[in-house]
């Protein structure tokens, strides 16, 4: 049956494309998040694109088998959605392009409808269901000491991993700087990962490859999750880490939690802001003061002027080239004696 499956993004860490795996209708009781599932569609509206495992996005149709995994998502912008909320006749969406699999809860009126889903069975093995977790590799504790350069929202499409790939490739321009890029809160889908490597990036990393198909999760498995990956960045030869922490510290995605770990590392600090109006309280949230502000916020020139009126600190247009000298010397400034 693998030959006829097409395997979602979220499965990239599985082996699942590879090894044999039957699939397994398992009661409802026994479901849970990061379970593995494959799923048929059953109406794909207009809203068809999918990532795979590879990262190449397809157009899906009716009657394509998917391989995804439970999780839940809660967009601000686009779509709600919840694994917990499937029901006995395994109705269910794409909650994210990467595989996300849920039942939606709410949607934003300015956003398609979402691909309609059955859920079909659980890959399974020997009787035993296939999990994201089943394919974390053990690490020794290890002390994360890198410095980072972290970037922060105040919601998501605030421009955070368009500022990764800018500070990513002023580092390459700056030093033969070894470089991290890594997305550690969020919905799982591959492309902003990719992207940081797109842009030079030595070592790529996200959430998935903790085994969590979204960050929307109880703390304690978050913080467990996000010690193992800190711990295998840490074990790299690298210099410095590019870290996208996700959107507002407000929402249940546990950004608040990866601050909270990271601080003490950062060299410097950035906050994404879709509005003005946003950045005095996501640096109330953090109780921080960013280096500068960024993303459409910064767009024009009274963006700027009023960001810098209501929260006393830099507004910075990174799309703007003429903008790359200053930042250039702020990150030497930063990362003086990383900088060889």
């Amino acid at each position: 049956m693998n030959e006829k499956l097409f395997f979602t993004s979220v499965t990239r860490i599985s082996d699942l494309r590879d090894a044999p795996f039957e699939v397994t209708s398992i009661p409802r009781e026994k479901w849970e998040m990061g379970d593995y599932v494959v799923t048929e569609v059953i109406e794909s509206v207009s809203r068809r694109i999918v990532e795979l495992s590879t990262g190449r996005v397809i157009e899906v149709a009716e009657g394509d088998m998917l391989v995804g995994a439970f999780g839940r998502r809660e967009a601000t912008l686009e779509a709600t959605g919840d694994w917990s909320r499937i029901g006995e006749d395994g109705a269910c969406e794409i909650l994210s392009g990467g595989g996300l699999i849920g039942r939606e809860v709410s949607r934003s009126m300015l956003e398609q409808p979402l691909i309609h889903l059955r859920y079909r069975g659980h890959p399974t093995r020997q009787g035993v269901k296939v999990t994201t977790h089943g394919f974390v590799p053990a690490s020794a504790p290890r002390r994360f000491e890198l410095p980072a350069l972290l970037i922060v929202g105040t919601s998501m499409s605030a421009g955070k991993t368009t500022t990764a790939r800018l500070l990513i490739r002023q580092l390459k321009l700056l030093a033969p700087l070894r470089v991290i890029g890594a997305k550690l809160a969020g919905a799982a889908r591959y492309r902003d990962a990719l992207s940081m490597k797109d842009a030079g990036a030595d070592f790529i990393f996200d959430f998935v490859d903790a085994g969590l198909p979204s960050t929307v999760c109880p703390e304690e498995l978050y913080r467990s999750r996000l010690e193992n990956l800190l711990s295998r960045m840490a074990a790299l030869e690298a210099d410095v880490a590019v870290i996208e922490l996700g959107a507002s510290p407000l929402e249940p995605y546990n950004g608040a939690v990866a601050y909270e770990t990271l601080k003490d590392n950062a060299r410097l600090t950035v906050l994404c802001a879709s509005d003005p109006y946003s950045v005095i309280g996501v640096m109330n949230a953090y109780g921080t003061e960013p280096d500068f502000v960024t993303g459409p916020a910064s767009n024009t020139e009274a963006g700027v002027r009023l960001v810098e009126k209501l929260a006393d600190v830099r507004a910075v247009n990174l799309l703007d080239p003429r903008t790359r000298p200053a930042l250039g010397r702020l990150l030497e400034k930063k990362l003086k004696g990383t900088l060889v």
